[in-house]
């Protein structure tokens, strides 16, 4: 079989590597048929996550049947059409018990995938945990749409949404209209905050959230972003700012937007320092959250899918056989000039 392999020289080479094979009892083998490559992904190429090394087979997210269990797995067979969460959790140490999957401390349990076990952009891949992290694809339900089940609509509700405590009525600005930003758009609208306002200097990007449900988009390369977002909210500033890119100068926005009493929702991955305006900020009463997804809310996110409610397939923007993932990355790394959102990769 073939994996796309980090070559720790900022990019990745499909080539050969050896079938993943059954190592512990909680474990199952998954044929891929759809996967995708993430926004971390092109961190991992920046070496904003050293924790992966050469030779990685990366990729969290896909779509996939199930060919093999270990003994001890007794919700998945083999057969089974199933998601793989970018989280694997035992479901039973201290940190799943207190809802944290994302720190499972059991053996390759947490951001496995892609990080420190081979991942999902390959034919096959070793799911550890599996009872946990895989989940079985109702009928009915489009592949692509569920490949954004594994991360980024569970990223972009629970790291965004949840944790920045979007409510009715309130004001809602997020910084960064790439794909974990357009599914905390199309989540956050499960609250009807009174407006939407998605930050992005990628016209298309921001198109696709005017589709997707922005009240109103700014490109602060042709807009004072800043004063129209106080003009939008009566001078008051946003009740949460959700960040979902991940360099200092969009975090530096949040900031700045943030209403007394509100929330910073830290989604992006940062790969460099940034500077915290404590002195503007302690005063405030301003909550900052950051974090990994526990993809707690993967079973109620697939239910909401399969009814219609949302339909993230929309996000979907190039298709590429999965031999082609070379060029996929090509793409994806330069998403604006290719009006690149979600990549899906096919086996």
């Amino acid at each position: 079989m073939k994996g796309a392999v980090y070559d720790a020289k900022g990019g990745i080479e499909w080539k050969e590597v050896p079938k993943p094979k059954i190592e512990d009892p909680t474990d199952a083998i998954v044929r891929i048929t759809k996967t995708t490559v993430c926004g971390t992904d092109l961190h991992i190429l920046r070496g904003d996550v050293p924790s992966v090394t050469e030779g990685r087979v990366l990729g969290h997210e896909g779509v996939g049947v199930v060919e093999e269990v270990g003994s001890s797995v007794t919700r998945i067979k083999p057969g089974d059409r199933v998601v793989i969460s970018a989280i694997s959790s035992c479901g039973s140490c201290y940190q799943c018990k207190k809802g944290l999957g994302c720190h499972c401390e059991a053996k390759d349990g947490g951001w496995v995938l892609g990080n420190l076990l081979n991942g999902t952009q390959a034919h096959y891949t070793r799911v550890p945990h599996a009872d946990n992290g895989l989940h079985v694809i109702p009928d009915g339900v489009d592949e692509e749409a569920a490949v954004m089940l594994s991360d980024i609509l569970p990223t972009g509700f629970e790291v965004g949404v949840l944790a920045g405590n979007v409510q009715p009525g309130s004001n809602v600005v997020i910084v960064g209209a790439g794909p974990v930003g357009l599914a905390a758009l199309v989540t956050a609208q499960f609250y009807s905050p009174a407006s939407i306002i998605v930050i992005d200097t990628d016209d298309p990007r921001l198109e696709a959230a005017e589709r997707l449900g922005a009240t109103r988009t700014i490109n602060p390369s042709k807009e004072d972003y800043a004063a129209v977002v106080k003009e939008l909210t009566d001078g008051y500033g946003a009740d949460t700012v959700i960040e979902c890119v991940g360099i200092p100068e969009t975090f530096d926005m949040c900031q700045k937007l943030v209403a007394k009493g509100g929330n910073i929702a830290n989604i992006g991955v940062h790969g460099t320092a940034v500077d915290l305006h404590l002195q503007d900020l302690w005063n405030a009463n301003i909550v900052i959250s950051t974090g990994y997804v526990t993809t707690n809310s993967t079973q109620m996110l697939m239910k909401t899918v399969a009814s219609g409610k949302i339909r993230p397939e929309e996000f979907v923007t190039h298709h590429f056989a999965l031999d082609d993932i070379e060029e996929a990355y090509r793409v994806f790394g330069a998403a604006a000039k290719n009006k690149a959102l979600k990549l899906i990769l096919s086996a």
